[in-house]
C-alpha cells in the first residue's frame, strides 16, 4: 500500500521539490511526439518561458524521466542551444527508454534517504471509500461490527529519497521478525496485525528495510508513537470529534498551525481523500528524526518546502469523515 510520494519530504507526488530534484536519469530512450504538447521548465508550476510547445512528429532524445514509473519525460527543445522541457509521456511514444544504472540503485539502496513521510490513515474513511478498502480483514471486521476504530492508525513511514520520488523502497535488509510484545503494542494502531503479518511485511519489505537506524521493532514501535501524537494533537481531535460528519480543510490546517506555532506546517501536511471522504494523512518528516517521539517535536526541528501529497490529495474545503462500521 506504501507509497511516497511526494517527496522532498512523502512525497510526494507521493511531496514534491523541483521537478528536476525528483528526476531520474535516463541513459538511452528517444520520444515521438505524436501531438502538440506544451514544453514546461517545471511541470510542477506549469511554467513554460516562450510558451514553447512541442509537435506531432518530432523526436527527441530522453534526458530523463520524473520518476521510474513516470508520467513525463525530460528533452531538449532547443534547436542546438540546451533547452531541456518537460513534456507529458501521453503527449507521444517512449521507444528504448533505458534507466540510468547508477539512479536505478541508489533507490533501492539502505540509508540514502534524505527525509521520511508518516503516512497517518483514518481506517474507516480507507476502508469504506478507497477501492482496496473492503477486502482487508480488518476492513470487514469493522463492517460487520466486531471491529470499531475511532482513532487514526499507522499506515507507514517511509523513508524518502528526492530523486528516486516515491520509488525509494525495496531495500535488501533483514526479514521482519517482532517480538509478541510489540506486535501487542502496534496492534491497536495498525489493525492488520489482528489478523496476520502481510501488512506489516510489506511495509517493512517496501520502507522500513530502507533505514539501519532502527531495528524492526524499535521502527514500528517508533511509528506507532508518532501515530499516537498526531491521533492526540488538536488537528487530530478535530478530525476524530467529526466522525460521522464533516470537517472544513481551512480549519483542519489553522490547527495545525496553532499547534506547531508556524505557517509553513501547511507545506508538510496533506489530506488524502477517496472523492469526498478523508482516507489518510501524510506528514512530510526531516532525515534526521533525532529520537523524538511526537510529530510536534520531529517537524519543529525544520520545514520542509515540498508537500506530502499525491494526485489524490483532498481538493474542497469540506471533508466528509466516515465513522466506524457506517
Amino acid at each position: 500500500m506504501g507509497r511516497l510520494a511526494f517527496i522532498s519530504a512523502l512525497t510526494i507526488s507521493t511531496l514534491l521539490h523541483l521537478d528536476s530534484a525528483l528526476a531520474v536519469d535516463a541513459s538511452a530512450g528517444t520520444f515521438s511526439v505524436a501531438q502538440q504538447c506544451e514544453a514546461f521548465q517545471s511541470f510542477k508550476n506549469k511554467t513554460n518561458p516562450g510558451g514553447l510547445s512541442v509537435m506531432p512528429g518530432q523526436r527527441f532524445t530522453i534526458a530523463e524521466v520524473n520518476r521510474e514509473q513516470y508520467q513525463w519525460v525530460r528533452v531538449d527543445v532547443g534547436n542546438g542551444k540546451k533547452n531541456l522541457r518537460w513534456v507529458a509521456a501521453e503527449c507521444g511514444k517512449v521507444d528504448g527508454l533505458v534507466i540510468s544504472a547508477a539512479g536505478s540503485q541508489v533507490c533501492r539502496m539502505p540509508d540514502q534517504y534524505d527525509s521520511h513521510v508518516l503516512a497517518v490513515t483514518w481506517q474507516p474513511g480507507f476502508c469504506e471509500h478507497d477501492r482496496g478498502g473492503p477486502a482487508k480483514p480488518e476492513c470487514q471486521a469493522m463492517k460487520q461490527g466486531e471491529l470499531t476504530v475511532n482513532h487514526f492508525t499507522l499506515h507507514g513511514l517511509w523513508p524518502n529519497r528526492q530523486q528516486c520520488g516515491i520509488d525509494y523502497g525495496k531495500c535488501q535488509g533483514p526479514a521482519l521478525d517482532l517480538d509478541a510484545a510489540t506486535v501487542d503494542y502496534i496492534k491497536p494502531w495498525m489493525p492488520n496485525f489482528g489478523y496476520g503479518t502481510q501488512f506489516g511485511n510489506h511495509e517493512w519489505k517496501k520502507h522500513g528495510t530502507c533505514q539501519t537506524a532502527m531495528t524492526d521493532d524499535e521502527y514500528f514501535r517508533f511509528a506507532v508513537d508518532l501515530v499516537k501524537s498526531f491521533n492526540d494533537s488538536p488537528a487530530g481531535a478535530y478530525i476524530r470529534d467529526n466522525a460521522g460528519g464533516e470537517v472544513s480543510r481551512a480549519q483542519f490546517y489553522t490547527k495545525l498551525a496553532a499547534d506547531f506555532g508556524n505557517e509553513a506546517v501547511k507545506n508538510n501536511v496533506v489530506l488524502v481523500c477517496s472523492g469526498d471522504y478523508l482516507k489518510e494523512v501524510r506528514v512530510a518528516l526531516p532525515k534526521d528524526l533525532k529520537g523524538e517521539r511526537s510529530i510536534k517535536g520531529v517537524i519543529g526541528q525544520e520545514f520542509l518546502s515540498g508537500r506530502a501529497g499525491d494526485r489524490s490529495e483532498c481538493r474542497g474545503d469540506r471533508i466528509r469523515i466516515e465513522a466506524s462500521g457506517s
